[in-house]
């Protein structure tokens, strides 16, 4: 006579399912596949002292991106590292010189001491990464102040150095980065262990103020287009994102046509882009870098206390396209590290 399954049989048969109908797992994701073909978790705001007591903790988490909130301070020309302050810092990271001073010391300090502790950081973990840094120029750029994309460059060259995937590098010998893409020259997730895609995404503030008529996107895009004029785009350190999801190409909302082959990362909520008609698979095919935010939110919301539902999330992006899943997730570090094949 057939024996009925026991429930713990039944319970396991469960889970299985669950897991299979979540996406595949982290180890799915083979090292040699392109960073174009995977999909990576971001944690929103790493720099916040009430995420992470120190940013080199969010780095041990093993995101796939992490985002700062920038600002130009034009009364004493620094880059300022906050939520809220254009004139302070807020946030966790330390002036460290190694690796062993990751996690001590006094906080709350500029963008160049953030960007030492993502080197020491990256340098005492090769095989972590790729590293997508976010940076939100909250107010833009100001080029008055001596604050524009040529010295955010030499910033970020000064302190990242040869860890920074560069726009040069994904053009190789293409004649546009976005042709680069489409041809789908981004390195292997291995050839890029250690590294950092620095990409750029206009501000809250700078997008309120009626009065900015160059938002971030724009002045960066037009610094590639010069730099490459001149010969000289190795120096170019990130990647401009055009912001908030739209349907079809939205780089057809720059006037200037000269501009559009320079995007090759777009950024925006990911609710609209999963729930809005969008054709998601349009980033994929043309191998464009497609960052998804507030993972969280899509309906139904995802809170921060259910590691299963935060992992079906990002196989539930993964599945539409995105590169990067951002949420704050922070408190589940178990998902901090997935990365998924895309699409």
């Amino acid at each position: 006579m057939r024996r009925s399954r026991s429930l713990p049989a039944l319970t396991s048969i469960a889970v299985l399912a669950a897991l299979v109908a979540a996406g595949p797992a982290e180890a799915a994701v083979d090292p040699g596949a392109r960073v174009s073909a995977t999909t990576a978790v971001g944690t929103h705001n790493a720099y916040d002292k009430g995420t992470y007591d120190y940013l080199a903790q969010a780095l041990d988490a093993r995101p796939g991106m992490i985002e700062l909130d920038v600002w130009p301070d034009i009364v004493a020309n620094q880059w300022r590292v906050s939520h809220s302050n254009p004139l302070g810092n807020n946030n966790n990271c330390v002036a460290a010189t190694s690796a062993t001073q990751l996690y001590t010391g006094t906080r709350n300090k500029n963008l160049e001491h953030c960007l030492d502790d993502i080197r020491l950081w990256l340098a005492a973990h090769p095989d972590a990464g790729p590293l997508h840094l976010k940076l939100e120029l909250k107010t833009g750029f100001s080029a008055r102040t001596g604050q524009g994309p040529a010295q955010l460059d030499a910033l970020l060259a000064a302190r990242l150095g040869s860890a920074v995937f560069r726009p040069a590098d994904l053009l190789g010998g293409h004649a546009s980065l976005d042709a680069a893409a489409r041809a789908d020259n981004w390195p292997t997730r291995q050839q890029l262990a250690g590294r950092v895609v620095v990409h750029l995404i206009p501000g809250t503030v700078e997008e309120s103020n009626p009065t900015d008529k160059l938002w971030t996107d724009i002045e960066y895009a037009q610094h590639l287009a010069a730099l490459a004029a001149a010969g000289t785009l190795g120096s170019a350190q990130a990647f401009p994102a055009v912001h908030r999801a739209q349907a079809g190409d939205p780089r057809t909302r720059y006037a200037d046509t000269t501009l559009r082959p320079w995007f090759v990362v777009f950024d925006g909520d990911a609710s609209a882009y999963v729930t809005g008609g969008i054709d998601t698979a349009w980033y994929d095919t043309n191998h464009y870098v497609l960052v998804m935010t507030d993972a969280q939110n899509v309906p139904p919301a995802v809170g921060n206390t259910d590691p299963g539902a935060a992992a079906a999330r990002v196989a539930q992006l993964a599945r539409a396209h995105a590169s990067i899943a951002s949420a704050d997730w922070a408190a589940l570090p178990s998902v901090v590290d997935d990365v998924l094949p895309r699409g």
